[in-house]
């Protein structure tokens, strides 16, 4: 194991906290970045950007474009009040939006933390974002999102373009590329778990990045027992590769399976993490989606006993200030104290996806790092998307929302998914069984028969549901086997039904996986469609799959294998299709 040391940096303890004195300085991990990080130096253009902010300081030294011939004069939508979607009942506020207005020119604000205007915003800007955001967001994490965690100096923020570029320049800082010509005993690894997000292998497995799942069980990740966390790198086959020293998560709300990592099951992989010094990437786009109710929601519709309440999290860290955040399931960021923890988070659950605008949350000379490679890769994300964003959070009220809008906001949508999933579950639930009367001879009497089709649990975060399909069950399983699960995905598309689902198994970590098992499962999406279309969506796939267990006909399933000709292709559009697949960004 690499030895470890503390560093110090000079923007620690920024906005330090009140006891950051009794804690310990971040781990340097200089010994885990690529080849290409080590040698990153900082924009020699980038560094004079300071100095244009002396006041009548007259520049001719950058090569910035004159913001008057921008054509934009303004920048006007009309959004949302806060409290659009009730965080209690979730049911719609019909309040008139409120307009807002990006002026071309914003003369008589000199703060530049609260300068909101087009003449900056569509600028060139420094890497770590716009300031006024980067200032709100920066405050926002500290003091509301991870007001606890156990490093002096606390952690620091840089702007993305979404989590898919954080997780980009994550690989850019921590892992240089394999080619099959190099010795295998240099190539990297990414644990992760069975199942995962398919654009983490995208950009991984192009780099030479070994993927390396870790086996996991209802409560998510496993830390010990065969193919265990512990186990897996307890026992790395050097034959393989290097043992890893990535770890890649979403513990909240996981995408595809739902689940959500309890407090306890964090503490013992951060245990392991740091026992065998792996950088942890924890990647919560779901994080504010966290269905509290959806334990006994799951136990009213199969007529189960009321759960017992779980215990409080063992976690103590001051209050963020709102009790909805107080609420949730904390992440990784309270546990971390050695600084290896990079956060990944993002606004296109929150806002809309199309923003491509997210941040990372790390300690600070991770933070610098990531500050290097954004200068030479996105430079910073969009500045109409920044200003139209920060006007929407920083203003003050009633145009702007400020940190207790955000977070009713972010409590409205959360009680309106739940709502959305507990919908789609329970008609689900409802048609997991299929009835069936064999023919007989006797008009008095026959045997009725029950068929499992698929079981799951209710999802605890998140947008996704996540079955285990009873292929084993179908009639012409003999025959075709995991074919079965391609067919019935095309089956779906077709006839009366007309919903899409997306196969479990290209959300598989690797092949073996993939083979052994990814084909049993189906990812649901119950996020996407139209709110008329929920129930709707979730019945035309309990009416498909049964009527796909009544096949016998060898045939049927021979032209539905014929109309896809690999596992990859999508099927194309079809007027009236319902989409539970939540292909794209999800």
């Amino acid at each position: 194991m690499a030895s470890l040391s503390y560093r110090d940096d000079s923007r620690q303890g920024a906005g330090g906290l009140s006891d950051d004195d009794d804690k310990p300085l971040p781990l340097d991990f200089t010994h885990h970045y690529s080849d290409t990080t080590k040698s990153r130096n900082a924009s020699k253009i980038k560094a004079i950007y300071k100095f244009f902010q002396i006041p009548g300081i007259l520049n001719i030294a950058g090569g910035l474009p004159n913001a008057q011939f921008f054509p934009y004069d303004t920048l006007e939508a009309q959004a949302a009040k806060p409290e659009r979607w009730s965080p209690s009942s979730g049911s719609s506020n019909p309040s008139a939006p409120n307009h807002i207005t990006i002026p071309h020119d914003d003369s008589t604000q000199k703060d530049l933390l609260q300068k909101i205007d087009l003449a900056t915003a569509l600028q060139y800007g420094m890497a770590q974002g716009y300031p006024p955001l980067l200032g709100w967001i920066r405050q926002f994490t500290r003091d509301h999102l991870h007001p606890g965690v156990p490093y002096k100096g606390g952690p620091e923020v840089v702007l993305t373009c979404g989590s898919t570029d954080g997780f980009a320049k994550a690989l850019n800082l921590f892992v240089t590329p394999w080619r099959t010509t190099d010795p295998i005993s240099s190539r990297p690894g990414l644990l992760c778990e069975t199942y995962v997000y398919t654009n983490i292998t995208n950009q991984a497995t192009p780099l030479g990045v070994q993927m390396v799942p870790v086996e996991t069980d209802e409560s998510g990740m496993a830390v010990s027992g065969p193919g265990g966390l512990e186990d897996v790198l307890a026992n790395w086959d050097s034959s393989k590769g290097k043992r890893p020293h990535l770890m890649y998560t979403v513990t909240l709300g996981h995408n595809p399976t739902g689940i959500l990592l309890s407090v306890e099951r964090k503490k013992e992989i951060y245990a392991i993490c740091s026992k065998y010094d792996v950088i942890i990437i924890e990647d919560e786009p779901y994080w504010y989606l966290q269905f509290p109710e959806a334990s006994s929601l799951e136990a009213e519709s199969r007529g189960l006993p009321p759960p017992s309440r779980s215990s409080p999290s063992t976690v103590t860290t001051p209050s963020s200030g709102f009790p909805f955040l107080d609420s949730l399931t904390p992440s990784f960021t309270p546990l971390d104290t050695d600084g290896r923890v990079v956060r990944l988070d993002t606004f296109s659950k929150t806002v809309a996806p199309g923003c491509r605008l997210g941040w990372i949350t790390a300690q600070p000379a991770l933070i610098e790092r990531f500050e290097r490679i954004t200068e030479a890769t996105t430079q910073q994300p969009s500045g109409f998307v920044q200003a139209l964003i920060s006007k929407l959070l920083i203003s003050s009220q009633p145009s702007g929302w400020q940190p207790s809008g955000f977070v009713t906001w972010l409590s409205g949508l959360r009680t309106r998914y739940q709502t959305r999933m507990a919908r789609m579950c329970t008609v689900l639930d409802s048609g997991s069984v299929l009835i069936t009367t064999p023919p007989t001879r006797s008009h008095s009497w026959a045997v009725v028969k029950k068929v499992k089709l698929y079981d799951f649990s209710w999802p605890r975060a998140g947008m996704f549901i996540w079955l285990r399909m009873h292929f084993f069950s179908h009639p012409l399983f003999p025959v075709f086997k995991s074919a079965l699960s391609i067919a019935l995905m095309v089956w779906l598309t077709g006839g009366d039904y007309k919903v899409l689902v997306t196969t479990g198994a290209i959300f598989a970590a690797n092949d073996e996986i993939k083979e052994r098992e990814g084909w049993e499962y189906f990812r649901l999406c119950f996020a996407a469609e139209e709110e008329e279309n929920v129930e709707l969506a979730a019945e035309r796939f309990v009416e498909g799959v049964k009527a796909f267990w009544e096949v016998r006909d060898h045939e049927v399933i021979k032209k539905l294998l014929e109309e896809v000709k690999s596992d990859d292709e999508v099927v194309g559009e079809q007027e009236g299709l319902v989409n539970l697949a939540g292909f794209m960004g999800c």
